[in-house]
């Protein structure tokens, strides 16, 4: 069992009991097959992790949990030219549910999470030229399950997460990477945790979780509500197509993905994933589709294999090849090549979790 006093929270969070009615899956037309082969495994197992693909084409796995080693302040490099891991410097402080972006400089910043001490407001920054990891200033407020996105301006927008006995965070801040400091600003319109943050063209960040939306705009540090969901999302993901389209899948809603378009400020429900799952990362490819893969299926979860693809040009989804392994809540990077590396996770099957150190590659 992961060592976490926090577990059955977590739970609470991850699981939303929801009214489902029946529905009709049409089969979608086969988009362009691809392939998952194995490639090396990290030196330590991973789950809650974050991986984030540096300028120089390596991807940096920081943190998580494990059951032998708990809490994990180790951090690892994925070199795509040999496909092998190797051990970086440690972060200061472990964590787990933390969130790493990537600054304008090339630096990696680390916040948030939890670990045996309880919310960490720390944060600290990876600098690739010297594989080390120093402290930068503390947030406002320790969260966990939030958001972090990188602005136009360089700057840091955190926002959300959980408050532990008191539910989800109105709160958000900006962390300035020239003084290293965070700043309050502007509060949401409600309390969010497992919410899903996405930069828009225009510059302001959409914000989405349960059935409700809002954005925030950088030049006024205000939030303000924008379209309803039709669906119900908690632990989503959005990325943001190549036309300026949001599309949030998952979070509790196993197969009813959502599309907003910035320019209406509205939702609307889009063709369903072939696949009844959750808890699953996704990434936007080079050729313009998403890839999902992975996930939980079910109410009594086991992990899955499958992967799809969503098409935005035919708003429509299909089957690509499965992976290797079963796993959930792992990490996704979509490389500088085009390949995506998938990393860690878990595998659920009979009430049972065995967290994973295993990677793979899928070639589009």
């Amino acid at each position: 069992m992961i060592p976490s006093r926090f577990g059955a929270m977590r739970s609470s969070l991850l699981v939303t009991l929801l009214g489902i009615g029946v529905v009709s899956i049409t089969t979608n037309p086969a988009l362009a097959s691809g392939t998952w082969s194995k490639t090396g495994s990290m030196n330590s197992v991973r789950i809650y992790h974050t991986a984030t693909l540096l300028p120089n084409g390596e991807v940096l796995t920081a943190g998580g949990v494990n059951p032998t080693e708990g809490y994990l302040s180790s951090a690892e490099l994925y070199n795509p030219a040999t496909g092998m891991w190797t051990f970086t410097g440690s972060m200061q402080t472990a964590r787990e549910g933390h969130v790493a972006t990537l600054l304008q400089n090339g630096q990696v910043l680390v916040t948030g999470g939890i670990n045996a001490n309880g919310l960490v407001a720390s944060a600290e920054l990876y600098n690739p030229a010297t594989g080390t990891f120093t402290a930068t200033g503390r947030m406002t407020t320790g969260r966990y399950d939030f958001t972090a996105t990188l602005l136009s301006n360089g700057e840091v927008l955190a926002a959300g997460g959980a408050n532990f006995g008191h539910g989800g965070l109105s709160s958000s801040e900006l962390y300035n990477p020239a003084t290293g400091r965070w700043t309050a600003t502007g509060r949401m319109t409600t309390g969010r945790y497992g919410q899903s943050a996405t930069l828009l063209q225009n510059g302001r960040v959409l914000v989405a979780g349960g059935n409700t939306a809002e954005l925030y705009n950088p030049a006024t540090g205000r939030w303000t509500a924008t379209g309803n969901m039709p669906s119900y999302h908690q632990e989503a993901v959005a990325p943001l197509l190549p036309n300026g389209q949001v599309l949030v899948v998952g979070g509790n809603t196993f197969n009813s993905p959502d599309l907003y378009d910035p320019s209406s400020g509205q939702f609307t429900v889009v063709a369903q994933l072939p696949c009844d799952c959750d808890n699953f990362p996704a990434g936007l490819l080079n050729t313009g589709q998403v890839l999902v893969a992975g996930g939980t299926v079910g109410y009594h979860p086991v992990s899955t294999s499958d992967a799809e693809l969503y098409d935005p040009s035919t708003q429509s989804w299909a089957r690509t090849g499965s992976m290797n392994a079963t796993r959930d809540s792992e990490t996704m990077t979509v490389l500088s090549n085009g390949q995506v590396l998938v990393a860690g996770g878990e595998q659920i099957s009979n009430g049972r979790a065995t967290e994973l150190a295993s990677a793979e590659l899928y070639a589009p």
